[in-house]
């Protein structure tokens, strides 16, 4: 079992590696999520995991750098999604939909695939395509819920 890597962040906003013994930036961050090395950002005053709202910053900035993932609209129908009553589902499709593409990302990178000429557009028609059949699925299910709760 791996150690969780510390990094502490200071008021000031320093982000301190507790592994090396060293100040570090956000580059270093996004080098520790590319190289899949398990890490937690905490507060070093009040111990609250600053996490999430570290990964958030550093996906901010890319987004502003070079060619953003995330257009303005999806952004906004991702705030619609808070408070309403679809957010944690939105939640698990999301997270389901990612695990999903990162498993066939796989194959798309296979030499194999290169080899055999297999058209990428299909590929990710196809992910799509099973993504929202997965969200129909779950859609039903929690009606389903709703239903038998109020009988």
């Amino acid at each position: 079992m791996t150690e969780i890597r510390i990094i502490k962040k200071y008021p000031n906003r320093r982000l301190y590696d507790t592994e090396v013994s060293s100040y570090i930036t956000l580059q270093d961050i996004k080098e520790l999520v590319m190289s899949h090395i398990e890490f937690k950002v905490i507060d070093a005053k009040t111990k609250e995991d600053l996490t999430r709202c570290t990964l958030m910053q550093l996906i901010a900035e890319e987004e502003t750098n070079g060619n953003p993932i995330l257009t303005a609209d999806i952004l906004k129908e991702f705030v619609r999604f808070y408070g309403d009553s679809m957010q944690a589902m939105m939640s698990r499709f999301l997270e389901h939909s990612v695990k999903l593409f990162m498993e066939k990302r796989a194959g798309l990178k296979s030499p194999l695939n290169s080899m055999l000429g297999t058209n990428q557009s299909s590929q990710m028609q196809n992910i799509a395509e099973q993504n929202m059949k997965t969200f129909d699925v779950d859609l039903s299910s929690n009606k389903q819920d709703e239903q038998n709760a109020h009988l």
